[in-house]
């Protein structure tokens, strides 16, 4: 199956890629072939008309999250019909009807610059294909959204990231989705062929809550503390927070305690659940991991020998590089939709403690096998 995924380098397009690129990855690890031909598209590629026909050729489906939603009045208004026109145009010359799935706005209801806008493009698009769903979402977060850019959770993290507090509105409250629940719902619509309006509801939550919440995450982390993450909004909310924090966050040192008989310190701590904890000793030149998780947060700290951790944020170039060694225990934690690894560097056997905040269920890993430096 052929999928277009549009504005795929915002928050929604890259989550949505990340988990077709998930689904692929499993496929390959079991044997089997990958059944998604996954086909990216930026904004900017709307304005090469040649570029768009050969998007779509052959396409099953079309997830539709590129979009205008700030700039002059002009851009904003006559911003989202045109890039919808573009694609409608594109589907006819080509030949094709794929099912578009449309990521709409609360705001299309609305009489704004912006809901109208929102409201012509969806009516573009519908007009072009016999299969559409009509997507419409509230506040969407998550890992890699942009602060200062129409993302109120984005700016807190940023914010409180940085150490200062934000003025809030009184009595403000938002509608709350992260961006992986949306894509997945996004997803299952092609899969399962869902045509007509989709409305997934937000998680109320005040703006005031949402600052305070955030600043705890902040306040126990930088503790070396993990927040309760039995619930799956706050799970998402502190993969977010922590998203932010890479690459500058990492290693972190931890406060050793150190008196004639050695050393002692504290791998982690928790406030929820346990988890699971377990310990490796890997060969040199050897290297572990080499997947990711879409929803797992993961510790490795290394006690013992030398190694470098590498990180690379999914369907993407861009790499980190933190050496290590168990003379200065500094764990690194993985964030989420990156595929990360660890090799032993040194000249002995690599001792290293991992940790997750659940346990390992081999019915539903969440791990998906991807090279960190290429095939």
């Amino acid at each position: 199956m052929k999928v277009v995924v549009t504005g795929a380098a915002g928050l929604l397009g890259w989550h949505t890629s990340a988990r077709l690129h998930a689904r692929n990855c499993a496929e390959r690890f079991k044997g089997g072939e990958a059944s998604l031909e996954l086909t990216p598209l930026s904004r900017a590629e709307f304005a090469d008309p040649r570029v768009l026909r050969m998007a779509v050729e052959g396409a099953d489906a079309v997830l539709h999250f590129a979009g205008v939603n700030r700039g002059s009045d002009t851009e904003v208004s006559e911003g989202n019909p045109r890039i919808a026109e573009a694609l409608a145009t594109a589907c006819r010359e080509i030949g094709v009807q794929p099912h578009i799935v449309y990521a709409n706005s609360t705001h299309a209801a609305g009489d704004t610059l912006y809901g109208r806008s929102k409201r012509r493009a969806g009516e573009v698009l519908a007009d072009c294909t016999a299969r559409f769903t009509d997507f419409v979402l509230p506040h969407i977060f998550g890992e890699g959204a942009r602060p200062d850019y129409n993302n109120v959770t984005a700016t807190f993290i940023d914010r409180v990231i940085a150490g200062s507090r934000p003025d809030v509105t009184p009595g403000a409250q938002v509608q709350l989705l992260h961006a992986g629940e949306a894509a997945e719902l996004a997803i299952a619509a092609v899969l399962q062929g869902q045509l007509g309006r989709i409305e997934p509801a937000g998680r109320p939550t005040p703006v005031a809550d949402l600052l305070d919440r955030i600043s705890a995450f902040h306040e126990a982390y930088s503790h070396n503390l993990f927040p309760d993450l039995s619930d799956p909004f706050d799970l998402a909310l502190f993969n977010s927070y922590r998203a932010a924090l890479y690459p500058a966050g990492f290693p972190r040192a931890l406060k050793l305690h150190t008196d004639p008989r050695g050393t002692l310190f504290e791998a982690s701590r928790s406030s929820g659940g346990g988890g699971q904890t377990f310990l490796s000793w890997t060969h040199p030149g050897v290297t572990r991991g080499n997947h990711f998780h879409l929803r797992k947060v993961e510790r490795f700290l290394v006690l013992e020998g030398e190694a470098v951790i590498r990180i690379r944020r999914v369907l993407d170039d861009r790499l980190w590089e933190y050496r290590v060694t168990g003379e200065e225990p500094s764990p690194v934690d993985m964030p989420t939709l990156h595929t990360h690894s660890i090799e032993n560097t040194g000249d002995r056997p690599l001792l290293t403690l991992f940790w997750t905040q659940e346990i390992f269920d081999p019915a539903a890993p969440d791990t998906y096998a991807d090279p960190v430096l290429g095939t």
